[in-house]
């Protein structure tokens, strides 16, 4: 069992896994059909609060979706996908193409490249993410898009990872109807 997750701001103790079990419960509830001001008395919070977290949390509604992933084993099955929805922009690499990327490059090259990807993946609406923590981290930091987490797990990824066709499938629904 993991210890729970404590800050000390001020005088006051916060207890960050309270939070987030209430955030979870807000969410539900508001998914279950309730009102803002219904979830808010349920859950003593006031209403404001909800619709902020709504807020924070809201995908943008966008038609243009961009997809990169690494390192993945069943690549051209999420290629495959990404061409049937039409998307404009998808790189889906498995381990062996991602350090062939690096290695057959100069570091300038590379920056370049790299460079080159944040300001293509800067003009679309929504980035749906697949990689470990550490990318998706650097991707959030540059990158004023809305980012679609799905993660791998921890960094390091060694190892090629297989990717629900079905997890992709039902991503791309939700964010290209926007909700």
């Amino acid at each position: 069992m993991s210890q729970e997750r404590i800050f000390r701001i001020g005088e006051k103790m916060i207890s960050l896994d309270r939070s987030v079990r209430i955030v979870e419960k807000a969410l539900e509830l508001r998914e279950q059909g309730l009102s803002q001001q219904d979830t808010a008395g349920k859950l003593q919070l006031d209403r404001s609060f909800v619709s902020r977290l709504e807020s924070i949390g809201e995908i943008r509604k966008g038609s243009r979706v961009a997809v990169v992933g690494f390192p993945v084993a069943n690549r051209d099955e999420l290629n495959d996908i990404c061409q049937q929805y039409g998307l404009d922009f998808f790189l889906v690499l498995n381990n062996r193409e991602r350090w062939d990327l690096v290695r057959d490059s100069k570091a300038l090259d590379f920056f370049n490249k790299m460079l080159e990807l944040v300001t293509r993946l800067r003009q679309f609406d929504t980035l749906i993410l697949i990689t470990s923590e550490k990318w998706f981290q650097l991707a959030e930091a540059l990158l004023d898009i809305q980012i679609v987490y799905l993660t791998l797990g921890p960094t390091p990824i060694e190892t090629d990872r297989t990717v629900g066709v079905e997890r992709l499938k039902n991503t791309l629904e939700l964010v290209l109807r926007g909700e």
